[in-house]
């Protein structure tokens, strides 16, 4: 799908193009200002040697092109195509096969592993708080302040059905009458929500996909 293709290189030139301006914003940050901010170490204290894009040849030169359009030409980029396990470098009009056994080519898979992992996880992870927020809405004389706290302290419905009624009244502002209120309120819920076996997140039901 040529739409798809389209997208899937403007996500890669736009994400590149936004991580790496926080590199070069890290480069020009002061020593001294560090040390005024308490040593807070930033999250490119270690500047990247390789960039690993998932994809082949199309995600690769649109990394490629952000890079360029930067000014960054001390970091190295490759890609690395899932289908075949094809090693891609900017420019070449043909991938690298490595040998299967290949420790370079077993870094890279780990590499993209982890970072498939990551993003698995965390967009999980925003999802359960998505779907707390939009439970807390619909109990009544709870502000703001008090949903983003539970959201805060709980996370997700899982565990906040797993909590106490005096747990949640242990959140500022909250009280014994509100706590049994959200217990209620999770208990009628459980009709439209069901659970992955295999990873314990609540899902929402095929009736309300």
């Amino acid at each position: 799908n040529t739409d798809t293709a389209h997208d899937d290189t403007r996500a890669m030139h736009q994400v590149i193009t936004r991580r790496m301006k926080r590199l070069l914003a890290d480069r020009n940050v002061n020593p001294a200002e560090i040390a005024e901010t308490g040593g807070k170490v930033s999250k490119f204290a270690y500047p990247p040697q390789l960039i690993v894009v998932d994809g082949g040849a199309p995600q690769v030169s649109a990394a490629k092109r952000a890079l360029d359009e930067l000014g960054i030409t001390d970091v190295a980029l490759c890609g690395l195509a899932k289908r075949l396990e094809e090693v891609w470098m900017p420019g070449d009009k043909d991938p690298l096969i490595l040998p299967r056994t290949s420790e370079g080519m077993y870094l890279l898979q780990r590499i993209r592993d982890e970072a498939h992992r990551f993003a698995i996880t965390f967009h999980r992870s925003k999802r359960s708080k998505l779907m707390l927020e939009s439970l807390l809405d619909d109990i009544p004389n709870l502000g703001e302040i008090r949903r983003q706290a539970l959201v805060e302290r709980f996370g997700s419905v899982a565990a906040l059905k797993k909590a106490s009624v005096t747990e949640i009244s242990e959140i500022p502002g909250i009280g014994a009458k509100t706590a049994e209120s959200i217990v209620a309120a999770i208990s009628q819920s459980q009709a439209s929500l069901s659970v992955d076996a295999a990873t314990g997140e609540i899902l929402e039901s095929e009736s309300d996909a």
